[in-house]
């Protein structure tokens, strides 16, 4: 199945669909993203689709294969046509969005001692879960 993000106002995701890899398909059976976009256009009466990739986060393809536009859309996220991606919503003011990933990262590393943390915006640091 093929994703399809819904773009409204401000390039803002308003809507996630999927759409069976068939139907993109041009008459040499390569899968074209404007097929899926008419698909979707007819289908709903809504113009603005932009093909998303499941397997992609961070600019990484899960299975190996070709990343497309740093991450799988969700509600919420911004597509940004600059850099042809979709960036989720910044979590906190003090994160920072990384180039590379189009993720938002905090000011300080994650622990990497097993512990689970949250993240504490006034002190800025990771505070440990309690479980």
């Amino acid at each position: 199945m093929a994703s399809f993000a819904k773009i409204g106002l401000n390039n803002k995701v308003i809507e996630v669909l999927s759409v069976n890899n068939e139907v993109l398909k041009d008459t040499n059976g390569v899968e074209q993203e404007v097929i899926g976009i008419d698909f979707l256009t007819k289908l709903t009466g809504y113009p603005v689709w932009k093909q998303t990739s499941y397997n992609t986060i961070g600019g990484v393809h899960s299975n190996g294969g070709t990343p497309f536009r740093k991450n799988h859309a969700g509600i919420g996220f911004i597509y940004d046509e600059d850099r042809d991606a979709f960036i989720p919503k910044k979590p906190y003011n003090s994160w920072v969005l990384n180039e590379d990933t189009c993720l938002w990262e905090a000011p300080v590393a994650y622990p990497t001692d097993g512990q689970l943390y949250t993240w504490n915006e006034t002190n800025q640091t990771w505070d440990i879960v309690n479980k």
